[in-house]
């Protein structure tokens, strides 16, 4: 703290020198600014309570330098300048965005062309029925207020209230005027009245007597339309309504600070409560779509997280219902960052979302799929490609649904191969049967075994392409992945397949056939992905038992609807998003039914409204694309009436296999060794396999590949990748214990 006495101190120090001359010999002149510079500097010196401000006070005293105290330098201004500071800014889209979206245009276009449409035909079919009836029956009293207005005219009866205002107040000279100014035009009105009235009845008489009934009708139209409307009240208009707005207040910087402060955040609460806002808004508050956005900036170590925790409150706080309130985060700034948007409707009430692809003819599944809209109306759609897809929610929350729009979105491309099993038996996919490679409808052990055999043939399919895709030339195929142009050469057979299992914890957790199920699946997620072979899992039981860790946590795409806790939003989500805000537990049962978080397909996940597709609607996406596959000829297996390709015969077990051609003597082996040896064991299920395909073969079994030193058929000495037999034992004897565990 400064002492009252240190502003005198130099002075007072100076005085003592003047009367001390022994002091300062010579009677040196005493430099002000270097005086105040020590002063500050001892006053520092002083205050600082490290340990070593003694040590540095007795040097200062001995005659040697202090140490140069580098925060007590000159400031300078640091920071970005100008330039970067303009680099780094924001820049606002020039065009909105729903402009430069061609679907989202149409959308807005149609939305528009709606709107006018049915005004017009509202308003055309009131017309015979209530407006026409209305303006008749006023007819006589707009006859009536039209001639008074004209006799009133006529006498100057406007001017009578000035008139009798001079004569009361008996200015005598001013009403004369005003009388000899009525007289004048009483003369010249009247006169136009009579000769109007002269005309108009020649006028009426022509029309009774000598027009023609077209004449006669047009003439009673436009009298009946006119007079009507001359005779209408003010307080009750011809025509109603077509369309009622619906009114909501509009969002405030007032009523966000007031609402943000009510939701139970200590920092926001506490600013608030000392006259501040607690929040900064970093831009204005503006219309986005049918809502409001406020970018706010919250207090220092508060996210977004945080809010989107007290999401119920926060709506309570705005008086807005829930479905109208969503906190999301902004990808391109720092977790502090708050996108507040609060609708004008509750998204749940928003009606049945139109799928954009309900009347296309083709689609190409290497684009986005059309998936549903997010509470600001923006459409939003899922990549299919090089992606897997993982739905989750409680029973009758719009899991099928959604699953019904990504098969349609895969059968409108004919180069897709479709495998649909929906092992709930109630027929949901059935309109897609006349399009499917293969096809089950059943929860019967047959069904759950016919679906358990698609996951051993999508686990060989995806061997089969691993091997075609390396031998494809560099330049046909730089990426080692599935593309258009590799798609549509047939004879490479590297289409995309896509693989839908519904109610696939079924599947998962039947007796007989969940265990290897989830083997295949998991290694199908892991490695079919780049060549083109997708699985789409829905399940209502999000569990361990039901779906299995390594399936769960290897999906890109996710979407949840309603579920009941923290652990199924977790095991849908990824872990950690209940923690982070990412709660599908709020939404409402039934009346949020098709409202779903959507993780994977953007930066963060994003609430989504999805289309409804039902089944006539379904139906006729189905033919065409049976249609449109015909034609190109890409019908195939079940589509076709062929007989299921089966797995009954004799199975076999790579782990065995690789034992079997590695004997226990040979400590450390090749892959390429291993591929040859099992392409000459069993040709049918190895030929074609190399070294790597034995590398991604072994990796979900656990076993890791490695350098291992040895010679080639040359005599020359080499490391290449092999495995450790040790390793082999260790993971055919876990798989074993665990399988007699179970």
């Amino acid at each position: 703290m400064k002492h009252p006495d240190d502003d005198n101190e130099l002075f007072n120090r100076l005085e003592a020198e003047m009367a001390d001359p022994g002091a300062r010999p010579g009677g040196e002149v005493v430099d002000l600014d270097k005086a105040r510079t020590a002063r500050g500097e001892s006053a520092d010196r002083s205050s600082d309570p490290s340990p070593d401000s003694g040590a540095d006070s007795r040097r200062t005293e001995s005659g040697d330098s202090g140490p140069t105290l580098v925060d007590r330098s000159t400031p300078t201004v640091s920071g970005p300048g100008l330039i970067d500071r303009i680099k780094n800014s924001k820049r606002l889209d020039v065009i909105p965005s729903w402009a430069k979206s061609g679907a989202e245009f149409k959308e807005a276009m149609g939305w528009l062309a709606g709107h006018a449409g049915h005004t017009i035909a509202f308003h055309l079919v009131r017309v015979p029925f209530q407006y026409l009836p209305k303006l008749a029956w006023r007819s006589p009293r707009g006859l009536l207020n039209t001639m008074g207005r004209i006799s009133r005219w006529a006498v100057d009866a406007e001017g009578e209230p000035l008139r009798q205002a001079e004569a009361r107040r008996e200015n005598t000279e001013l009403y004369l005027k005003l009388s000899k100014q009525r007289d004048r035009r009483v003369r010249l009105r009247m006169l136009l009245t009579l000769v109007g009235a002269l005309f108009a009845l020649a006028g009426v008489l022509f029309l009774v007597f000598g027009a023609q009934p077209m004449m006669q009708v047009i003439a009673a139209t436009v009298a009946v339309l006119g007079f009507g409307l001359a005779g209408a009240p003010a307080d009750a208009p011809l025509a109603t309504r077509a369309v009622i707005k619906t009114e909501v207040q509009k969002l405030t910087s007032d009523i966000v600070v007031k609402a943000m402060a009510s939701i139970g955040i200590g920092q926001i609460a506490s600013a608030v409560a000392k006259g501040q806002d607690g929040i900064k808004f970093v831009a204005p508050i503006t219309r986005e779509g049918p809502g409001w956005r406020a970018d706010i900036d919250l207090p220092l170590g508060v996210t977004v997280a945080d809010v989107a925790d007290r999401r119920a409150r926060l709506a309570s706080g705005l008086r807005r219902p829930l479905g109208c309130v969503w906190p999301d985060a902004d990808p391109n700034e720092h977790e502090g960052r708050l996108i507040l948007w609060v609708g004008d409707r509750d998204l749940s009430k928003t009606g049945i979302v139109k799928w954009q692809l309900a009347n296309a003819r083709r689609h190409d599944v290497f684009k986005r799929v059309p998936f549903g809209l997010d509470p600001r109306g923006r459409a939003q759609s899922v990549p299919l490609i090089q992606h897997n897809v993982l739905i989750g929610s409680q029973p009758g929350q719009g899991k099928t649904a959604s699953v019904r729009v990504l098969a349609c979105g895969a059968a409108l491309d004919p180069s897709v191969e479709l495998w649909l099993h929906e092992n709930k038996g109630t027929g949901d996919l059935d309109s897609l049967e006349c399009v499917s490679h293969r096809f089950v409808s059943g929860i019967d052990d047959d069904s759950i075994k016919y679906a358990a055999d698609s996951l051993k043939l999508l686990r060989e399919e995806v061997m089969r392409r691993a091997a075609a895709i390396k031998k494809l030339p560099r330049d046909l195929c730089p990426d080692k992945r599935i593309t258009r142009q590799i798609a549509d050469k047939r004879s490479l057979k590297l289409w995309p397949l896509l693989a839908i299992f519904d109610e696939c914890q079924n599947l998962f957790a039947h007796a007989k056939y969940g265990k290897q199920a989830g083997e295949d699946a998991e290694f199908i997620i892991k490695l079919g992905r780049a060549l083109g072979v997708i699985l789409v899992l829905a399940t209502q039981r999000p569990d361990k038992d039901s779906l299995p860790t390594g399936i769960s946590g290897n999906v890109s795409i996710r979407f949840c609807l309603r579920v009941a806790g923290q652990v199924e939003n977790d095991m849908i989500l990824g872990t950690s998003a209940y923690k982070n805000g990412v709660r599908a537990t709020a939404f409402r049962p039934e009346i949020d039914a098709g409202n779903g978080y959507l993780g994977g397909a953007a930066p963060l996940p994003v609430v989504v409204r999805t289309a409804y597709l039902d089944d006539p609607a379904t139906n006729a996406i189905a033919q065409r694309a049976h249609a449109l596959r015909k034609a190109e000829g890409t019908l195939s297996g079940h589509a076709l009436g062929e007989e299921a390709e089966s797995t009954s015969g004799p199975s076999y077990d790579l782990l065995a296999d690789v034992a079997a051609v590695v004997p226990v003597s040979e400590e450390r082996v090749w892959n390429e060794r291993i591929a040859a040896r099992l392409a000459e064991l069993r040709p049918e299920v190895y030929g074609g396999w190399r070294g790597e395909n034995v590398t991604s073969a072994l990796k979900p079994h656990g076993i890791k590949t490695t350098g291992v030193a040895g010679t080639t058929d040359d005599g020359a000495r080499t490391t290449r990748r092999g495995i450790v037999r040790a390793d082999l034992d260790k993971a055919i004897a876990e798989r074993d214990e665990s399988r007699g565990a179970a």
